[in-house]
């Protein structure tokens, strides 16, 4: 039997995102991002998630989601919480933070990577004050209150790439 990404039940919806705490909003249009980029995935096996559906681009559903493992690391683990982790998909010196080397036989095990990437990031800021901050490697001082708004754009940003790539793919819309 073929893997196929499997459906995503939301935990956050949006309506319940506008009466919480500042830690609970950043927390929550945080999830619903993460959870949005795997709804775009939902139901599609590995050839149609490494597939590059918008030429010239060779953008692809599997390499965002590689892409987003890789900037949760690099931001969470690597950044705020100092952690000396390598890369999850690509070498050391490459740059191109997990868009390339997208095979569909990986796929399962590139979601997973992904799912795992997000649990671990989140208990590495668990508890943290969002006023803490840390040197970048350019020599700014960010916030992890930074980090996640950060993060949110990111998301945004590659949940609307996300959103072509799938109508490209099947024709599937919505959120």
């Amino acid at each position: 039997m073929t893997w196929r990404a499997p459906a995503v039940e939301r935990t956050v919806q949006l309506r319940d995102l506008g009466v919480l705490s500042e830690r609970g909003t950043l927390e929550g249009w945080l999830t619903w991002h993460r959870e949005t980029l795997l709804v775009k995935c939902a139901g599609l096996d590995g050839e149609q998630l490494a597939r590059t559906a918008v030429k010239p681009s060779a953008l692809t559903l599997l390499g965002l989601v590689r892409h987003m493992a890789e900037i949760e690391r690099w931001w969470f683990r690597r950044s705020f919480a100092g952690e000396d982790v390598g890369e999850i998909f690509t070498g050391p010196s490459d740059g191109d933070e997990g868009f390339e080397g997208v095979r569909g036989d990986r796929a399962e095990h590139d979601v997973a990577a992904f799912r795992a990437e997000i649990r671990t990031c989140d208990a590495r800021v668990a508890g943290r004050s969002l006023d803490e901050t840390f040197p970048s490697v350019a020599g700014a001082t960010f916030s992890l209150r930074w980090v996640y708004v950060l993060m949110i754009q990111e998301y945004a940003r590659h949940n609307g790439h996300a959103d072509l790539l799938r109508e490209r793919t099947d024709g599937a819309t919505g959120d």
